[in-house]
């Protein structure tokens, strides 16, 4: 199985590339500091998963890499609720 199957980066890929398009529509200002900031942490929620998924014969590992995919998670919702 490769880790593209996996429905958790599915759904995280899914997400990043929606992420990406959004951001178009914010205030000027906000175009450099805000629109980086939740692009790159939702980048790295599939990048963190795609690395596990290799690690995870290492369970420390991967366990190590799930928990940042899943710290970049809740930053992506943080930045989202600051959004709204």
């Amino acid at each position: 199985m490769d880790f593209k199957k996996l429905l958790a980066y599915q759904k995280s890929f899914d997400l990043a590339m929606y992420i990406f398009e959004v951001p178009k529509s914010f205030p000027k200002e906000e175009v450099y500091s805000l629109t980086d900031q939740i692009r790159r942490s939702s980048r790295s929620v599939s990048a963190n998963i795609a690395e596990a998924y290799r690690k995870r014969k290492y369970v420390k590992h991967f366990v190590s890499k799930l928990t940042d995919a899943d710290g970049e998670n809740s930053e992506t919702s943080t930045w989202l609720d600051l959004c709204l």
